[in-house]
């Protein structure tokens, strides 16, 4: 085998073949190639503002007229990298037309520093409905660098709902859900039989019957899951969300999940 180097690039002669080993910088330095399972070239990156900001939908879609976006710190160094996506569905007390409500609530309250890009909708009015965010959701691909094998949704109470409805219509959609004191449709859970799935609910929930998640995960152990996992607290009420998305543990199971 034979190494040479020509204009600063250096390349391997493997069996009278050339290949190239690094790639070179636009200052003629080697470089390792970018590790990313899912890359875009760098004249395409737009740059965008780290941290959490207010965005408008780019055309009216229905109950849903703005959310809130969270961009990593590193995303606009990093422009061929395709970053994990978490679409966050609030609850009844955040349905109106006022986003900035959505920071103090569930995961963009503690976003801050997390590793991936999250997506936090508000419901202007009524319930999710899932045609809706089915045009958010391909809004959001076309604007943001994420990476289509690792898109994630979770949401509490009615957005706990909304994560089940969601997923069952649509569950080649998402690489895991985490639905926090909901319900879905337990005679159709069997769609989401192959997927990972962490629910959680407080046994002493007055305002969501915690059967609610109880029977969607039993219906999908029977079904033959073994991707379910379910956390299930004795007390906390209906906030079963401030704890879920305070465990650090529920962010290193989520991230390593891939469809």
């Amino acid at each position: 085998m034979k190494m040479i180097t020509f204009k600063n690039c250096l390349y391997v002669l493997v069996a009278g073949t050339l290949l190239s080993v690094f790639a070179c910088s636009k200052n003629g330095d080697a470089q390792a190639p970018d590790n990313g399972t899912d890359t875009i070239p760098e004249d395409v990156f737009t740059p965008r503002t780290p941290g959490i900001t207010e965005q408008k939908v780019s055309t009216a879609i229905g109950n849903i007229e703005e959310y809130l976006l969270y961009i990593p710190e590193t995303y606009n160094e990093q422009k061929r990298y395709k970053w994990p996506l978490v679409i966050f569905l609030h609850g009844v007390g955040e349905i109106g037309t006022d986003v900035s409500i959505l920071k103090k609530v569930g995961l963009p309250k503690v976003v801050a520093g997390k590793q991936f890009v999250m997506i936090a909708p508000q419901c202007t009015a009524t319930w999710w409905n899932t045609d809706v965010l089915q045009k958010l959701y391909k809004e959001v691909l076309e604007k943001y660098h994420v990476d289509t094998t690792r898109i994630y949704l979770t949401g509490l109470s009615m957005g706990g709902y909304g994560t089940w409805n969601w997923a069952q219509a649509n569950p080649q959609k998402f690489a895991a859900i985490v639905p926090i004191c909901g319900a879905g449709t337990p005679s159709q859970a069997c769609v989401l039989k192959n997927m990972p799935i962490w629910a959680f609910h407080n046994a002493n929930d007055p305002t969501v019957n915690v059967a609610g998640s109880r029977d969607m995960v039993n219906a999908l152990k029977a079904c033959g899951s073994s991707l379910v996992k379910y956390t299930e607290n004795a007390t906390g009420g209906h906030d079963a969300w401030t704890k879920a998305y305070a465990d650090s543990t529920l962010y290193t199971w989520l991230l390593k999940q891939k469809k």
